[in-house]
């Protein structure tokens, strides 16, 4: 009995077990030779980058397979996708991580600090790296652990974020913050239908591509929050006590709430007090690097000015909420 159960135990998928990543970024499939990324890995640029202490980023993604587009707020990515993400501050690559998805439900994640001579990265342990590099003066940027990266990317199910519809779509915003260029050799959506790599999307995607319909200064707003605050700010992941959905169809709604950290000395502080930034208390916490109430809590040690000036200006243009 015990040998006729063995081979049925071998293929149970919930024993099974992901790889180890390895030891060296060469050794990931990233390049084809030394500094030279393969071909068959594609560059992209989300519109909405995240926010890291001011890091150039590279990024690039391997599908060997099309991606189920069906549900459009939700990839599902094919078995030995990987997505590597390239961090440099002044003109030096300190780290890449590396996101690889090794079964339907299975995902590695890694990251790799690079060494002085520029010309590999050595595997971080899961704890991550506390001080990898000077982002200015005092501030160390720090490598997280491979528990922080799930926290942001999902723990049942995983997302390659910047790699999505509104991220990748052609109607690209002007005014987002920090946005690069499509450069020639970046990806776009278009790029995705015409290499076959996207099956099961709306008929119109490129007709209609992907876009927040806002006015300017609310669009720009709303992809930064949705970049930098809702992949943990959303219903699909509720934090307990905190009924606040920062995606752009629900942001303006969900933040009007008082919440759990009222600003200190503003009484009458909520998430978001439309006509007054002096009141809102995601502003507070996006200009904020004192542990107990920076937002995103995670990733960063620099606050990002830009975006905190811009969303100053837009939550003081906004309609202030009629009392009641």
């Amino acid at each position: 009995m015990r040998a006729l159960l063995l081979p049925v135990l071998a293929l149970t998928p919930a024993l099974a077990k992901a790889p180890a990543p390895p030891r060296l970024l060469s050794q990931t499939g990233l390049y084809a030779a030394p500094g030279v990324v393969a071909a068959r890995n594609l560059a992209y640029a989300p519109q909405y980058p995240l926010w890291t202490d001011g890091a150039a980023k590279a990024r690039w993604i391997h599908l060997p397979a099309a991606i189920d587009g069906r549900e459009e707020a939700g990839w599902v990515f094919p078995v030995g996708t990987k997505a590597w993400k390239e961090f440099a501050f002044g003109g030096r690559k300190v780290e890449t991580r590396l996101l690889w998805k090794t079964g339907p439900r299975t995902w590695v994640f890694a990251s790799y600090a690079w060494n002085e001579a520029q010309t590999d990265a050595v595997l971080v342990p899961e704890g991550g790296l506390a001080d990898a590099a000077e982002v200015a003066p005092g501030l160390r940027h720090g490598i997280p652990s491979r528990t922080d990266c799930r926290d942001c990317h999902g723990q049942e199910r995983v997302e390659v974020l910047g790699f999505t519809a509104l991220q990748l779509s052609p109607d690209r915003d002007p005014g987002a913050l920090h946005g690069e260029p499509l450069r020639p050799g970046l990806i776009t959506l278009k790029d995705l239908v015409a290499r076959r790599l996207l099956r099961g999307a709306r008929p119109d995607l490129l007709t209609r591509p992907p876009r927040i319909e806002a006015d300017p200064a609310t669009r720009t707003a709303l992809g930064y929050l949705q970049a930098n605050c809702a992949t943990c700010h959303r219903a699909d992941r509720p934090i307990p006590g905190l009924d606040l959905d920062l995606r752009p169809q629900a942001a303006l709604r969900t933040a009007l709430a008082p919440g759990s950290f009222p600003v200190p000395g503003q009484p009458e502080s909520r998430i978001l007090s439309p006509g007054h930034p002096e009141r809102s208390a995601l502003l507070h916490r996006l200009a904020s690097r004192n542990p107990v109430s920076q937002m995103p809590p995670l990733g960063t040690v620099r606050v990002d000015r830009a975006a905190v000036d811009h969303l100053r200006r837009w939550i003081a243009d906004l309609p202030p909420v009629p009392s009641h």
